[in-house]
């Protein structure tokens, strides 16, 4: 029922990718893979490949900064930290010791989204994994001292990623500017203020809502059976009693009516800075794949538009990229630029405005399309080759499309869209009046003078 993935036609696919060969008449690589629940809601998806004798496991719980109320900020940051402390049958460090000291890697990360735990491991370790993963899930050792370590180590990486650092301020005031939602407006790793007041209570309440298995996506791929991973994760996992489904999260944003702007002074910063931000749709929406597409067509490299009329041309700009990552809920694309020393930030910004006003006017040309296309098929098929990447986007396709198949699909969005459907979500989307915007300059250092 399950085969490996077919590595010649991946190496074929990304081959012809590298000499432009046209997408349509290429065979995508198809990842074969099982989709079931346990009996507590856990749900498992299991990709085998037995072309390298390793695996991966990725876990993914379907809490992010999202599900933070206000006052209560940065708890899911803080969890991933706190759930590499110990739980009843593994003490603080032997998470990470029994991987490391087995060959494998791990680690975990924290976005709006969600929270995703990961190892990759020798074949032969598959049973540690599950077992490590399965018994922080069940009885995480949520005590006053692990608390207080991971809440300092927490306000310690604050410190050095965004008080003390140019931008810092700036990557914050975006999402506060751009969101009128609270479930999207605060950054992810939180208030000092809010970590300094959570109590292990507090922290125990979290843990018993969010880290349950019927909110969890247990992904394993690589040189594993359909057969053991199943008989490993009843062992391990379903004996953990689900909990009560956790409050919805209210992703509704009001309309926004008009250009925001925001002006910030960063004494940091040796550079001025813009960045521009426009509200865009969920990613599980109709108009996905034409945003991917104008973002592609705007920054995807030294052919794009940003770089040959603002970066070359007139050399206005040391960078200028533009992005939009997935989200259930608001969204935004991003414009981050950064002007030439010497040249005027109110330049930049209006070349910036210049060209995406003839994104929504000027015909776009058969080769940008195709450049696009080509662009996030290299990119996707450069993440099949990897069991991390293919068990991280396995879970991650669950969570947020509730269809892991997505894998196998969502790339052929792409081959459909016709320059007409990109200008119509340019028209639609990339108005003055959906527009926020923050200016960053350095701040001149006190008693002398300006830069």
């Amino acid at each position: 029922m399950i085969r490996s993935l077919d590595r010649r036609c991946l190496a074929g696919l990304a081959a012809a990718l590298a000499l432009g060969a046209s997408l349509s008449a290429i065979a995508p690589p198809t990842i074969k893979f099982t989709d079931a629940k346990l009996q507590n809601g856990l749900r498992l998806i299991v990709a085998e490949d037995h072309v390298a004798p390793v695996f991966s496991v990725a876990v993914v719980y379907n809490v992010g900064s999202r599900n933070e109320s206000r006052g209560r900020t940065g708890f899911a940051h803080l969890f991933e930290h706190m759930m590499f402390k110990g739980s009843e049958n593994v003490g603080p460090g032997e998470h990470f010791y029994t991987v490391f000291a087995n060959g494998g890697t791990m680690n975990g990360t924290t976005n709006k989204e969600r929270t995703l735990y990961f190892e990759t491991m020798p074949a032969n370790q598959l049973e540690a994994a599950m077992f490590l993963e399965a018994d922080r899930m069940r009885s995480l050792a949520i005590v006053k001292e692990n608390l207080d370590n991971q809440r300092n180590a927490v306000q310690e990486e604050r410190r050095q990623g965004f008080d003390n650092q140019p931008y810092g301020r700036t990557n914050e005031a975006v999402d506060d500017l751009a969101f009128d939602n609270p479930a999207y407006k605060h950054s992810v790793i939180g208030s000092m203020d809010d970590l300094s007041a959570a109590t292990t209570g507090d922290v125990a309440a979290f843990f018993q809502t969010y880290y349950a298995p019927n909110n969890a996506i247990l992904a394993v791929a690589g040189d594993v059976t359909d057969a053991k991973v199943r008989e490993l994760a009843r062992k391990y996992f379903e004996p953990i009693p689900a909990q009560p489904a956790p409050p919805a999260v209210d992703i509704s944003q009001p309309p926004q009516t008009g250009e925001r702007r925001l002006a910030l002074e960063d004494s940091l910063a040796r550079l001025p800075r813009v960045d521009v931000s426009y509200r865009i749709p969920p990613t599980p929406s109709p108009d996905a794949g034409a945003i991917d597409v104008l973002t592609l067509v705007l920054s995807g490299g030294r052919s794009s538009r940003f770089y040959e009329g603002i970066v070359r041309q007139k050399q206005l700009a040391v960078n200028v990229n533009a992005f939009g990552p997935d989200s259930r809920g608001p969204r935004l694309l991003r414009i981050v630029a950064t002007p030439t020393p010497g040249k005027a930030i109110e330049d930049l910004e209006a070349a910036i405005s210049a060209e995406i006003e003839q994104l929504k006017t000027r015909p776009i040309a058969d080769w940008e399309m195709e450049k696009a296309r080509n662009t996030a098929r290299r990119q996707f098929v450069g993440q099949l080759g990897q069991s991390l990447t293919r068990a991280i986007n396995l879970a991650e396709y669950a969570l947020i499309y509730n269809d892991p198949g997505q894998i196998n699909t969502r790339w052929d969005r792409l081959t459909k869209l016709t320059p007409a459907d990109v200008q119509r979500a340019a028209q639609q989307y990339l108005s003055d009046a959906n527009r926020s915007v923050v200016i960053t300059r350095p701040k001149p250092a006190a008693g002398r003078g300006g830069l």
